[in-house]
């Protein structure tokens, strides 16, 4: 590291100890690993489950969520789909224009469409669902990977098979508790962090919620994409293990993994909360949203609304979710 580089990181530790911040040393937390199989599976929820934490969305729990809208208004979390967004690898997204038809009839009824060459599961506000992540062969509930996965797609667990999502929302958000208007690259937010978030909005976890991260990256989509997907704060394996106690069918935030990157818990680790959350827990994860206007409205609890789209067997959705206040 140069040594402008050392006198900004030096600098950048000694704000964000003023603000709140503080860093937790590796000695001080275990190394997390993978639960061996007999210490996860079955699920909770028997052998053959297959839904995982979307058991808990129950009519009452629908019920529930439309009492809390008072003023109707209605706040989008999912970004746009577009080729100036963040992209991993080979993921992309392409719009081709079939230009304007007019038919041949009197009328002249003209009509276009558009060809879209994407990853369709992994772009973009996205929802992953259980097969997309794995330790080793195994996905949730130890099922085989091998013994589910065909050309046509996955025969279970698809994102296909998920549903349509309306429950209770929560709005954790770090970033102004913190004061800053995007969390350092590669925080780690802690269970400590959220407690005080929560304290500070007045507000709570129950069975069943849509809980949603607020770290204040998606300032960066599509401005600054390089940084965007190069690291990234986010939830450490301890506040994963803290929500997902609390009951929550989703975990959600406005980074690209819901969690840290690189993992502080586990360095050598390839985003450990993924496992933790969807091959462990059964909580689908939701990324890349965009959550500067719900928070501006004030309100830390919600109506939340998502439809993930019927891929048959797919591994994931690009979402469009709604908060309704």
């Amino acid at each position: 590291m140069s040594l402008s580089r050392r006198f900004f990181a030096h600098c950048l530790a000694c704000a964000g100890l003023a603000a709140g911040f503080r860093a937790t040393p590796a000695s001080a937390q275990a190394p997390w690993s993978p639960p061996a199989a007999a210490d996860r599976c079955p699920s909770k929820w028997g052998a053959a489950d297959t839904r995982g934490a979307m058991n808990l969305q129950t009519p009452e729990q629908v019920q529930r969520a439309t009492r809390l809208i008072k003023s109707g208004r209605v706040v989008e979390l999912g970004h746009k789909l577009e080729t100036a967004m963040p992209f991993f690898g080979t993921r992309r997204f392409d719009v081709h224009l079939k230009q304007q038809f007019i038919n041949p009839q009197a009328n002249r009824r003209g009509s276009n469409e558009e060809l879209v060459v994407t990853e369709i599961g992994q772009v973009g506000t996205q929802l992953d669902a259980f097969p997309h992540q794995t330790i080793g062969d195994e996905t949730y509930n130890c099922t085989k990977v091998p013994e589910i996965a065909s050309r046509g797609g996955f025969t279970k667990m698809g994102v296909d098979e998920i549903g349509q999502v309306f429950t209770r929302g929560v709005l954790i958000d770090v970033a102004t508790l913190k004061g800053v208007r995007t969390l350092p690259d590669e925080y780690e937010i802690t269970v400590e962090d959220l407690q005080q978030a929560m304290s500070r909005q007045n507000v709570r976890i129950e069975r069943g919620d849509v809980v949603i991260i607020r770290t204040g990256w998606d300032a960066l989509w599509g401005t600054d994409n390089a940084r965007y997907v190069r690291t990234c704060p986010g939830i450490g394996v301890a506040a994963a293990e803290w929500l997902i106690r609390q009951e929550p069918i989703i975990l959600g935030s406005d980074n690209w993994p819901v969690e840290v990157a690189p993992s502080k818990t586990m360095p050598d680790a390839s985003l450990p909360v993924h496992q933790l959350a969807l091959a462990v827990h059964g909580v689908h994860l939701l990324e890349n949203m965009r959550l500067n206007d719900l928070a501006g409205a004030g309100q830390s609890e919600f109506a939340f609304i998502m439809q993930p789209l019927k891929v048959k067997g797919g591994t994931g959705s690009t979402v469009a979710p709604t908060a309704v206040l």
